[in-house]
C-alpha cells in the first residue's frame, strides 16, 4: 500500500462560533481550501478524464478488501484497531518523563476537522493528566502550504520538540518538510492526509478514498435502474482521497449503466442548491451521490423546492445529514471518514514513548451508517450541534458531552 494522502472527509469554512450554520452547509476534505468560484465552474466533461489519471486499480483492490477486514483491538475503541500488517519498533524513543509534542495542522476550517480538533484536545488533557505528554505547541496552517512548511521547519529550528504530530494540508508540497523532521530522528506521526514518503514512525488514517467511492457508489446503484440519473457534488480536484472516492464511484456507476454527472461544488451550500436545481428542471434526478457532506441538506432542500420527489442519497455522518435524512425519509447512507482518528496520534505517542511497537501504516475502521443505524446514532448524539460528527468517538473522555456542545475552539 501506498502512503499517498488521506485526506480528512468533509469540508466547510464555518466557525464554530456558529454551529448552526452546518444545516446551510456542512463538512473535509478541504477542504474549502479552494475557490468555489472556479471550481463551481468547472465543466463535468472536463473531469471525465482526470478521474482516470486518479485511478490505481491495485489500492482500489486493497481498499475494497479492506472494508471487510479484520481489525486487531477492542471494538469498542475504533480508535486504537488497525488493520495486522508491518510494526515499527519504537524502543529507541523509550524514555521515562512527559513529552513535549509539536503539531502542525493543516488547518481547523471547517466542522470535520472543528470536530476532531475538540476530540483531540480532550485526549490530550488526559494524556498530561497522567504524565504522559506535557504541553502540544500547534501551529495551524490555514490551509496552506507554504505556512505549514514554515511551521515544520520552526518546529524543527526552535519548538524543543520530543515529538511531531502532522496533518498534511496537501500531498506533495509537504512531503519534503515531513522529510526533515523524520531527518530530526525524533518521532514523527502522520495523519488524516499522507504525503510522498515513508520515513514517518506510523502513517495513521481511515481505510481510504476508494472504500468511500465503493460504498456509496454501490449503495446507489443497489437502489436505482440501469439508466436513471445521478448528480455527483464534489468539492475541488486534486485531493487524492477526494479524487479516489470520485474514480471508485465513477467505475461503479459506469459498470451498473447509471448516468453520473458530476459538478465541482466548492462546498458552496448555494451553489450546490443550484446545480441540483438546474438539474431538475431539465428532468428527473434520482440519485445524488457527494464525495462529502458539506451542503446536503443545501441538495435536498432542492428537491422540495421543485416539488420532486426525494433522491436515493449519500452524505456523510454529520448530524445535519443524519437528521435531514429521518426527517424526509429518503433513501439514504451514511459513509464515514472516522473523525475518531484525531484522538490516534497521541495515543500512538504513548505508545512510542513507552517504546511500544505501533502499526508502520494504522489504518482505522472507516464503516458508513446505514438506515437502521440511524437512530442509534442520533440517539447518542442528541444535543449535538448540527457540525458535529456521529461518529467522533470521544464518548469516554473527560469533557464528554459538554465540550462538543459548546464547540469552542480549544
Amino acid at each position: 500500500m501506498t502512503a499517498l494522502a488521506m485526506l480528512a472527509a468533509c469540508s466547510t469554512d464555518e466557525s464554530l462560533d456558529d454551529p448552526g450554520a452546518a444545516e446551510s452547509a456542512e463538512d473535509p476534505a478541504a477542504e474549502g481550501d479552494a475557490d468555489s468560484d472556479e471550481a463551481a465552474e468547472s465543466d463535468p466533461a472536463d473531469e471525465e478524464a482526470g478521474s482516470e489519471e486518479w485511478f490505481q486499480q491495485a489500492d482500489y483492490d486493497e481498499q475494497f478488501e479492506q472494508r471487510s477486514a479484520t481489525f486487531e483491538g477492542d471494538p469498542a475503541a475504533p480508535h486504537l484497531q488497525y488493520i495486522d500488517g508491518d510494526m515499527t519498533d519504537t524502543s529507541e524513543f523509550a524514555s521515562e518523563g512527559a513529552k513535549k509534542v509539536c503539531f502542525s495542522n493543516a488547518s481547523i476550517s471547517n466542522p470535520w476537522r472543528q470536530t476532531g480538533w475538540i476530540t483531540m484536545n480532550e485526549q490530550l488533557g488526559a494524556l498530561q493528566e497522567s504524565g504522559v505528554i506535557s504541553e502540544m505547541e500547534t501551529r495551524d496552517a490555514q490551509d496552506d502550504d507554504n505556512t505549514q512548511i514554515a511551521d515544520i521547519d520552526y518546529f524543527i529550528a526552535e519548538g524543543g520538540c520530543d515529538a511531531f504530530v502532522i496533518s498534511p494540508n496537501s500531498t506533495a508540497a509537504i512531503t519534503p518538510a515531513v522529510e526533515r523532521a523524520c531527518d530530526t530522528g525524533l518521532p514523527v506521526v502522520v495523519f488524516d492526509r499522507g504525503v510522498e514518503t515513508d520515513c514517518a514512525t506510523t502513517f495513521i488514517h481511515p481505510i481510504g478514498g476508494y472504500a468511500w467511492g465503493i460504498d456509496t457508489a454501490e449503495f446507489l446503484s443497489e437502489n436505482l435502474e440501469e439508466g436513471d440519473k445521478v448528480v455527483a457534488l464534489r468539492i475541488l480536484p486534486g485531493v487524492d482521497v477526494l479524487e479516489h472516492r470520485w474514480a471508485a464511484a465513477e467505475q461503479i456507476f459506469d459498470e451498473n449503466g447509471i448516468e453520473a454527472t458530476d459538478y465541482f461544488t466548492g462546498a458552496d451550500p448555494t451553489e450546490i442548491k443550484k446545480i441540483v436545481s438546474d438539474e431538475l428542471a431539465t428532468g428527473d434526478v434520482q440519485g445524488i451521490w457527494m464525495d462529502a457532506g458539506d451542503g446536503a441538506v443545501a441538495a435536498i432542500e432542492a428537491f422540495e423546492d421543485a416539488g420532486a420527489d426525494y433522491p436515493v442519497m449519500t452524505g456523510e455522518d454529520e448530524m445535519s445529514f443524519l437528521r435531514k435524512w429521518e426527517e424526509t425519509g429518503l433513501t439514504g447512507m451514511a459513509p464515514v471518514y472516522s473523525n475518531f482518528q484525531w484522538r490516534t496520534p497521541l495515543l500512538a505517542l504513548e505508545m512510542i514513548f513507552a517504546g511500544e511497537e505501533v502499526p508502520t501504516e494504522w489504518v482505522l475502521p472507516q464503516t458508513p451508517i446505514l438506515e437502521d443505524e440511524r437512530e442509534q446514532f442520533l440517539t447518542e448524539n442528541d444535543g449535538m450541534p448540527d457540525g458535529h460528527y456521529a461518529k467522533f468517538g470521544g464518548e469516554d473522555l473527560p469533557g464528554y458531552p459538554q465540550v462538543w456542545q459548546d464547540r469552542v475552539i480549544p
